[in-house]
């Protein structure tokens, strides 16, 4: 009798043993989004409000410039991305709280942002412009010194108002997306936006009843975005360059943007 329970206590012991390796072994396979693995999936924070690059379609999907390159880089790389709309200022703070993977935004590439996060080689050029109401007077940049400018907060339009009427200037008007702070303008609230001008374009493309005028000042540099990550993410940072340059060869990228500012 001993013997035969020694034998089952032994064959119990296997079953929990084999038990265990399993449940050990299969947690790699995890579908959820942050596990590591083959399956891991990339979440992307953005402020779905920047059309062309990202916007919500009818049916609720985030769409545009942006979204169609993370996937022809994900597809090169063989990689899953899942989008998330956050908001502008969360793309930033969510990457550094391990909420998100990527930051795909229009973000432009800057030395200070490059302190705190690290960044893809580019992958679109821009420029910002004033955008006016189309009855303004106003012809330069230097012009909006004593104005009320209305702006993205903390985007680079944000900056460059800061830069002309200083940090704690009260005439800065700072709103959550770009749109929002033309629409403000419109309304009588703001004499002029600095904004993005692919992003100021194409709401004049959408919105052809709303009556704007544009200035292109030399003051204003040429500007790249990048896909942001964490700082110190280099396994994930290699895998998106590796696909950028793929896409960038292929025609992918020029395709999509319509335009190929890295061959010049």
């Amino acid at each position: 009798m001993k013997q035969k329970f020694s034998v089952l206590l032994m064959v119990i012991t296997a079953v929990l043993v084999l038990a265990a390796c399993g449940t050990k072994d299969g947690g790699n396979a995890s579908n959820d989004p942050g596990t590591d693995g083959d399956n891991k999936v990339y979440m992307v924070g953005t402020e779905a409000t920047f059309a062309p690059f990202e916007s919500i379609d009818a049916d609720g999907n985030i769409v545009g410039i942006d979204v169609d390159i993370l996937q022809a880089i994900a597809d090169e790389v063989g990689i899953q991305v899942e989008w998330r709309n956050v908001g502008w200022d969360a793309v930033f703070s969510m990457i550094n709280n391990k909420e998100t993977d990527i930051g795909a935004s229009g973000i432009t590439i800057t030395e200070d942002r490059q302190k705190t996060f690290d960044f893809t080689e580019p992958y679109y050029e821009s420029k910002l412009l004033i955008a006016l109401p189309s009855d303004s007077t106003i012809s330069s940049l230097d012009e909006l010194k004593d104005k009320k400018i209305a702006v993205q907060i903390n985007a680079t339009g944000h900056v460059a108002a800061k830069k002309l009427q200083g940090e704690m200037s009260k005439n800065i008007l700072a709103f959550e997306s770009q749109p929002l702070a033309i629409q403000e303008m419109l309304n009588g609230n703001a004499d002029a936006v600095i904004g993005d001008n692919a992003v100021v374009y194409e709401y004049m493309k959408a919105n052809p009843d709303k009556k704007l005028k544009i200035v292109e000042d030399d003051a204003f540099e040429r500007e790249y975005y990048g896909l942001m990550v964490r700082k110190g993410n280099k396994e994930l940072l290699d895998k998106l360059n590796e696909g950028l340059q793929k896409i960038k060869e292929n025609g992918k990228l020029e395709e999509i943007t319509g335009s190929a500012f890295w061959k010049e």
